[in-house]
């Protein structure tokens, strides 16, 4: 079975920094993009960053451009996500997805649980 196991949310106060981790098993790493989404209370899903494979190509939204970082080990089988000077409009679950490189949820057909991120003002 192919899992994707998000971890490293938490809560931390506006300004603050942290690193998501995406740890993905049963699939050929290195033949995927992986991409992060999240999803607000009341919003729609949006797709945060994604990083190619094996080209390494990166994409990130707009709202969180040069405040993010995607980076990925393909010897841990793992994709991070180290967000820093963060909002409290970047509260929200996020997900990691495995896929063809896009910004995208439809191009992504393995999905993880998610992990909430909150920031408090």
């Amino acid at each position: 079975d192919v899992q994707l196991q998000a971890s490293g949310g938490g809560l931390v106060q506006a300004g603050g920094s942290l690193r998501l981790s995406c740890t993905v098993s049963g699939l050929v790493f290195d033949d995927y993009a992986i991409g992060w989404f999240r999803q607000a209370p009341g919003k729609e899903r949006e797709g945060v960053s994604c990083i190619g494979s094996p080209s390494s190509k990166t994409h990130y939204v707009d709202s969180m451009k040069g405040r993010v970082t995607i980076s990925r080990d393909n010897a841990k089988n793992t994709v991070y996500l180290q967000m820093n000077t963060l909002k409290p409009e970047d509260t929200a679950v996020y997900y990691c997805a495995a896929g063809t490189l896009s910004d995208g949820d439809r191009s992504y057909p393995y999905w993880g649980q998610g992990t909430q991120v909150t920031v408090s003002s």
